[in-house]
């Protein structure tokens, strides 16, 4: 008779982590932009189970953002021109919040402006927000307005003006970066001298789709963000780069996470925490299956605590 080989629990694992000085019982968070302003994924799955919930930016005043069409599929992903819509911070305090807390979440809010003064607006409002937003994540991808229209993601110069105009919001503050410059790992070091606890990497690639039959650009906006599968390879690469660089900066993974898989790759490049964002347009589910999966991938590999994988891939072997 064959006597079965027991195995260790998946439970077992320890998928605790930290971003700097904010703790999170799992690595696993969803992406902004993906999961709306409030608890709607909350219909699909236990948002408290989640490492956190990182919303929609948020700008000082509401924003009706871009014209239609705004979503339109590509080959391995998707390209959006949303326009960074949204309600307003006020407003979302009121309105969206209170049911994430009631559903237990730990909340990211990120915020966005088309001038410093705008960012500084937006983390002041935040400034009175409940215990349960645990930091900011401070949009840099977007158009500066006060400059030459290049996004703010695009300079070390504005980057690091827009960190020290949020310090107001009285958390810690995440810089969401664009893999749209030539060396993020400065962009990224820019962001650290301004006050950023971490970085997230990255935001969407740019990128364009035309109809062949009406010739014209499919998405009402022109170009819009590439985002999905298609971006991991470049989100791995820009981790491992920002982790080389800047080895005591603490790093979110963000790119094309759909699998345990994808997620193991981002936390072995250097991050200690990822966000799945294209993947729940398909499976609003995603985040608790990525969050499951990686637990088991953990325990069939014989890794105890998720934090031992964090930056592997620069260990000589």
């Amino acid at each position: 008779m064959t006597v079965p080989v027991r195995r260790r629990a998946t439970a077992a694992v320890d998928l605790h982590t930290t971003v700097g000085s904010v703790e999170l019982p799992s690595p696993v968070l969803t992406a902004a932009g993906t999961a709306g302003h409030g608890a709607e994924l909350g219909a699909h799955l236990d948002l408290a189970g989640l490492g956190a919930v990182v919303v929609k930016s948020l700008s000082p005043e509401a924003w009706a953002g871009n014209p239609a069409p705004r979503v339109v599929e590509v080959p391995a992903g998707m390209l959006n021109s949303v326009g960074l819509q949204n309600p307003g911070v006020q407003a979302w305090l009121e309105h969206e919040l209170p049911e994430l807390v009631a559903a237990g979440a730990r909340v990211v809010a990120s915020i966005w402006g088309r001038t410093v003064e705008e960012y500084r607006r937006a983390a002041e409002l935040l400034a009175g927000a409940p215990p349960a937003v645990v930091a900011v994540e401070v949009n840099l991808s977007c158009p500066n307005l006060g400059g030459d229209h290049e996004m703010f993601a695009h300079s070390c110069e504005a980057t690091r003006a827009v960190l020290a105009a949020t310090a107001a919001c009285g958390r810690p503050r995440w810089a969401k970066l664009s893999p749209n410059v030539t060396d993020i790992a400065a962009v990224a070091g820019a962001a650290a001298d301004g006050g950023a606890e971490a970085v997230t990497l990255v935001n969407t690639l740019r990128g364009l789709a035309i109809d062949v039959e009406t010739r014209r650009p499919r998405l009402g906006a022109g170009a819009g963000g590439l985002s999905g599968a298609a971006i991991h390879p470049v989100a791995v690469r820009a981790v491992y780069e920002c982790h080389r660089a800047h080895p005591g900066l603490p790093i979110v993974g963000a790119g094309g996470v759909r699998s345990a898989e994808t997620a193991v790759e981002l936390l072995l490049a250097g991050a200690c925490a990822v966000q799945v964002g294209t993947a729940t347009f398909a499976d609003p589910r995603a985040p608790e299956r990525v969050q499951r999966d990686l637990a088991a991938w953990c325990d069939r590999h014989h890794v105890g605590r998720v934090t031992d994988l964090i930056g592997g891939a620069h260990v000589d072997h």
